[in-house]
């Protein structure tokens, strides 16, 4: 019988793959992929047709960024993205599956094939903030790479990218859009 071996790219350590259809893709560093001829990690889909994505990501501490903003930034390089992709910045409160704060992009999602660019994500981290994810995702077929993620502190009167939870209460003041056109 033939077998066909698929390239398999190896695992960032303190990195793990995750998501929808996370078989769908390959997954790890590209060596030589990045800027300058560095490497890069890569979302890389193997499926001709995905309903779902992939992300690779990775977990950490909140600790010293309690009670602050953080700003996310990476560069990222695009390739044939039919659906789209992004960077995504989460995070998490004990014991409760709705994030503090959350941005995927799907507000301004990278779509294509795109050049390496700077894309950040700004978000508070509440006091009660217990663990903080983080990655690059795609959504649909195509490949991704993405490098040189970095966190800071930003400040307070930085404006946050999208959506807190905390802001958009499901409870309204009285019936309302009940027709459904709003």
């Amino acid at each position: 019988g033939l077998t066909i071996t698929l390239f398999s790219f190896d695992t960032p350590s303190s990195w793990f793959s995750a998501g929808s259809k996370p078989k769908s893709y390959e997954m790890g560093i590209e060596k030589g992929a990045g800027q300058n001829g560095k490497n890069a990690a890569t979302i890389k889909s193997i499926d001709k047709k995905i309903d779902g994505f992939g992300t690779l990501m990775q977990q950490c501490i909140p600790d010293k960024y309690l009670g602050k903003k953080i700003k996310m930034s990476a560069f990222v390089k695009t390739e044939n993205v039919s659906n789209w992709a992004g960077l995504w910045l989460r995070v998490d409160q004990k014991g409760s599956n709705q994030p503090l704060s959350f941005d995927n992009m799907g507000d301004r999602p990278i779509k294509g094939t795109t050049n390496w660019t700077k894309y950040e994500i700004i978000l508070d981290v509440p006091n009660t903030a217990w663990l903080i994810a983080y990655g690059a995702l795609l959504d649909g077929t195509g490949q991704i790479w993405f490098d040189n993620i970095t966190f800071e502190i930003v400040s307070d009167f930085s404006p946050s990218t999208g959506s807190s939870y905390m802001k958009k209460s499901p409870t309204v003041d009285e019936p309302t859009n009940l027709d459904f056109e709003n």
